[in-house]
This record gives C-alpha cells, structure tokens and sequence, in this order.
C-alpha cells in the first residue's frame, strides 16, 4: 500500500489529534490553517470516560497536565456582587480540565515533526477524481491529495465547499457569546468564577493561568444575526451594542474587551448532518456534528473522533469509504447524547423576568438536593456512550 497523503483544514483541536494518530499509522499528513499560527484563549475544557483514554494512549496526559487548571466554586451574583446562589462543585469540571488554547498548543508540539503545517491559507476549491483531490488555496499553488479531512470547526470552509450552504445544516439555539481575556481586576483566587445574569444576558469573569489572568464571557440571548464572522471590529461593536449600560462588572468588560486581542465570538449552535463524508472528503469535530458549549463536550468528541477515524483508515487500508462508514457509524450514538445535553439552553439564559426567578431559585436549592449528583453525572453518562476499539 501507497503512503497515503491526507490534507487536514483546522489546526485547533480535532485536526492536530488526526494528525498525530494518521502519523502513528504511516500516513503522510499536511494541515492547513487559515490563522496565522495556533489560536490563543479560549475557554477551560474537559474531559472525561473514552475521551480520557484517548489521551492515554496518545501518551500525552502528563504534557496536558503541566497546564492543568481545576474550576474553583461558581458564585451567582446580584449587581452588587452580592452571592444569590452557587452551582455544584465540580458541575463544570470533568476529570482532567485545560485551556482550550493550551491543549492546542500541546497537540501541536506533540504532532510539529512529522506534520506539515501551512499557516495563514485556507482551501478554495476540491477537485475530486478517482485518483485523489486536486486542492486549490487561497496563497499556495494547489496539490493532489488522497484525502481531505474538514475539521474547521462550526463555520467549516470544507464543508461548505463539499457539502453545500452552511444553512442547511446549523441549528441556532438563540444565543451568542464572546470570550476573551482580562487582568484578574476582581482577584479571583483557585479558578473561582462569578456569573451576573440578567434579562436575556449572562456574564461571567472566570479565573485563569494560576490566577494571573481572567476569561471573560458575555452570552446574550437572540436570533439568528447576519454578521461577518472574519470581522472582529463588527462582532466586538455589536457586543459591546447589547451591553452598554448593563451593571455589576460590565462597563470594565467592555474597556478589556476592547483590546483583547483574543477575542472570540460567535453563535451557540449546533450542527447536524444527514452525512459526514462526500467521496474522498470527510468531516470530524464541530464541522459534521457541534453539540454547542452548552454541551460541554465538544472537545472530547474531536478527541474521540480522530481516534476512530484514523483508527478505521488504517483498518480499511485502501477502502476510505468503508473506514468513513465505519467511523460515522461508532461516532453517532455519542453525538446524539452530547446534542441532547445542551437542550434547555433558554434556562441558561432566562428571556422572561419568570423564568430568570425561577432559575435563581432553582441554583439556590440545587447544592443541597439529590438533583445536584445527576447534573454532574449527566456528561459523564453521554461520554460513555460509547467504547472504543483497540486499533
């Protein structure tokens, strides 16, 4: 069998896991990503059941350790910084937990020299053929490839290409969000992070790198908007829009927000997709089935994809489309699960002065019922809808 040259978009989290695992089995592997390097920031993520051993056997858990953060006690506050409720202890946390810019650089450094990374391009057209993928770029002169893998997350620029408009497939489930980073400026210690909702609005101020810093996150209730997502000038004014005038620690927010060079934003949304592959070309992570940041578990199906994938395309050797089945077969169980924990998101983020009461009043009660075990058990019981196989 031919070395088999496989072209990744996305160099986050779910296309340097291929990577390293494709490297393992003798694939030869380039990824392409439109940033200029590895994307900074992000919010705290975790992992837990298969996705945990995915990382064991990528011997790699003690690298991810080094940058191990743990969330503290999650505080509900009133305007005046006041406590009004707290959310269980570990409710956010799983079994090992970490920026999401610092897993990235980790799968980097782990995949750097047997990888060819393309930074600062991105793919403007496939052509496929029974041989392989002549790739067209947006900077590089164009290659042939024997695969092409679309793990460009919930905006993918190869799905759209392969797969058609990404309307058809993102379901909007009525919010937004922007993260970014910020001084400690409220000395939060141990990871600890406070909340400060409102109609329609949540915010939180979330610890971060030993407490050195912060993670600031503004989630606003809405439809659908039409914005650029390349512009972050536009998607900085349009929060800071929906914002202005709002109380507790938000006028501060904004004046970090404005500099933050980390700064991301876009819609909580989900993808969903009668198919994930198209001939020679294949979706994995957010890009073929984003469960949203209120699952919580996004990052740990990427993990979990790239194992099988590449586990599947070293099994079927020659035959992609049986490992592309295969893969999409063990995989849709686990995203049906992970999908359906974000489901009750408008309880998140109350739009009635009702249901905001009423949400308070349940996060009061909750640490001292038996509710409080099942919330934290419930991404463990849709991680472990699945068993991996031992490639």
């Amino acid at each position: 069998m031919k070395t088999k040259k496989v072209l990744i978009s996305g160099a986050s989290v779910a296309g340097p896991a291929l990577a390293f695992w494709l490297n393992r089995y003798g694939f030869k592997v380039t990824v392409v990503e439109r940033a200029p390097g590895i994307r900074p920031g992000g919010y705290a993520i975790d992992f837990r059941g298969p996705a945990m051993q995915v990382l064991e056997r990528m011997n790699i858990v003690d690298a991810i350790k080094k940058f191990e953060t743990r969330a503290g006690k999650i505080t509900i506050v009133d305007k005046n910084n006041k406590k009004v409720a707290s959310m269980p202890d570990g409710f956010t946390s799983g079994k090992l937990e970490i920026m999401r810019g610092d897993l990235a650089n980790v799968f980097y450094e782990a995949t750097k020299d047997d990888t060819e990374y393309i930074f600062d391009d991105s793919i403007t057209a496939l052509k496929e053929d029974e041989a392989g993928v002549e790739v067209s770029f947006s900077r590089n002169k164009p290659c042939r490839f024997d695969l092409v893998v679309g793990a460009d997350g919930l905006h993918s620029n190869v799905r759209t290409i392969a797969f058609g408009d990404e309307a058809q497939f993102l379901h909007h489930l009525g919010i937004y969000f922007a993260i970014f980073t910020t001084p400690n400026f409220m000395e939060l210690k141990e990871m600890a992070g406070l909340y400060y909702g409102t109609l329609g609005k949540r915010i939180g101020v979330f610890s971060a790198k030993q407490d050195t810093e912060a993670r600031a996150s503004l989630y606003f209730a809405s439809p659908a908007i039409t914005y650029n997502y390349r512009d972050i000038g536009q998607q900085k004014a349009m929060v800071r829009e929906r914002f202005e005038g709002e109380e507790w620690q938000v006028p501060q927010l904004l004046k970090f927000m404005s500099g933050a060079s980390d700064f991301y934003f876009d819609s909580v949304s989900q993808i969903k997709m009668n198919r994930w592959s198209r001939g020679r070309v294949v979706l994995m992570g957010d890009a073929a089935h984003c469960a949203s940041p209120m699952s919580g578990m996004g990052t740990s199906m990427a993990v979990i994809g790239a194992y099988i994938l590449a586990g599947e395309l070293q099994m079927a050797h020659d035959d992609h489309t049986r490992a592309f089945n295969s893969y999409e077969g063990q995989m849709r169980p686990l995203v049906a699960s992970c999908q359906k924990l974000a489901e009750g998101a408008e309880w998140f983020l109350p739009t009635t002065w009702v249901k905001l009461w009423l949400s308070q009043q349940i996060w009061k009660i909750l640490p001292y019922t038996p509710w409080k075990n099942m919330m934290i058990e419930m991404p463990l019981k849709a991680a472990n809808s699945i068993s991996l196989k031992n490639y």
